[in-house]
């Protein structure tokens, strides 16, 4: 079984294009962040590229760019072609079935990579986000309080 899925955010906007058969298709990257820490305390990020052919690829070409958060869902593919140089190269990439994009429509901000390969946020919310006052307690008019014990836990 040959299944990739991944979870991460753009390092650069999309590049769409087009078969000389009209058939479209997009290139992206995916900065995908590693559960663990390395020796230092860091959280390394690989870097994994991605293709989707016709309309998954204009939609990611017209809604996603550098910073945009997505999900893909594909298989990876391994291919060669030969150089302009006359060398072989080799290229391993996922081929996207499956791309949601994920987070609210304009909240991607402006990423930037750091030396250490990782995707610093530089989003300043907008002024008309709802907040709520935390200095009083939300919840005075429930009434009374509940008392529980550890065996009132399902767990």
């Amino acid at each position: 079984m040959n299944k990739a899925i991944l979870i991460g955010r753009l390092t650069r906007d999309p590049e769409l294009r087009t078969t000389t058969s009209g058939i479209s298709s997009t290139s992206f990257t995916v900065a995908v962040s590693r559960t663990y820490t390395n020796q230092n305390g860091e959280r390394e990020t690989d870097f994994i590229n991605c293709v989707a052919w016709r309309k998954q690829a204009e939609n990611i070409a017209k809604y996603c760019k550098k910073g945009s958060q997505v999900a893909v869902e594909g298989r990876i593919q391994t291919r060669s072609y030969d150089a302009q140089d006359g060398t072989k190269r080799y290229v391993t990439e996922v081929l996207a079935d499956n791309v949601t994009f994920l987070g609210a429509k304009g909240t991607s901000g402006d990423f930037q990579t750091n030396t250490n390969n990782e995707i610093e946020n530089n989003f300043e919310p907008s002024q008309d986000i709802e907040t709520t006052d935390v200095s009083e307690d939300p919840f005075k008019d429930f009434g009374n309080e509940v008392a529980l014990s550890d065996d009132d836990l399902p767990f």
